[in-house]
């Protein structure tokens, strides 16, 4: 009997610790095209493990106002990149990031940014029709457009947005990708995930929860 119970208290305790280890993990980075995850070790400089972050940019968004850099310092955002006239992924895209949206729409430090990939079609009326005919009404979720180049180089280059394959392409060569990029409040790369699973919306959701409390 004394037996039973002391192996049952072992068990819950070493599941219980396991718990904590596992509650311990924190969020990987990517610091290059071929999303290797790296876990910051403990008292190593960040910008030297980690010097990969999003570079600046500059873009109108469906309000013809402004947003670059600042917009997203000190906050967490999701990038994914779209065009208006997508008849394929690009609906079910934004759809399921509507999702995210409306599962931590108080999060006022959380950040969308849908790039388009045919700026040179996608105007910002045409976004903002495009976010009206969505019912998308946060104001912290842009649709972005400007010149072709800086576009596709700040998706390769900074977001890795076609992986490893991406990074090599030069702005000539249509950008077309179902990923969703998630970015820390460093700017920092912390998780892709396929825009048009439903399923993997809720693994983005629990990250940005651990984004948001990391410290």
């Amino acid at each position: 009997m004394y037996r039973i119970v002391f192996l049952l208290l072992s068990s819950v305790l070493f599941l219980s610790c396991n718990q904590k280890k596992n509650d311990a993990i924190k969020l990987p980075y990517y610091n290059e095209p071929t999303f290797t995850p790296i876990f910051k070790k403990e008292n190593v400089d960040l910008k030297k493990q980690i010097p990969h972050t999003i570079g600046d940019f500059s873009f109108l968004n469906q309000d013809s106002i402004l947003i670059n850099q600042k917009n997203i310092e000190g906050k967490i955002h999701i990038a994914n990149f779209i065009f208006t006239s997508c008849g394929s992924i690009c609906p079910t895209m934004t759809r399921n990031l509507k999702i995210v949206n409306d599962s931590l729409i108080d999060s006022k430090n959380l950040v969308f940014l849908s790039y388009s990939v045919t700026p040179w079609i996608d105007s910002p009326t045409k976004l903002k029709k495009y976010k009206q005919d969505n019912e998308i009404k946060n104001p912290n979720w842009h649709f972005l457009t400007g010149t072709k180049g800086a576009i596709y180089q700040l998706a390769r280059q900074s977001y890795f947005a076609e992986e490893d394959i991406g990074f090599s392409k030069d702005s000539t060569e249509f950008l077309h990708t179902e990923h969703f990029i998630l970015v820390d409040k460093t700017k920092r790369i912390r998780g892709i995930y396929n825009g048009t699973l439903t399923l993997e919306m809720q693994q983005l959701i629990d990250d940005i929860k651990t984004l948001q409390i990391e410290k």
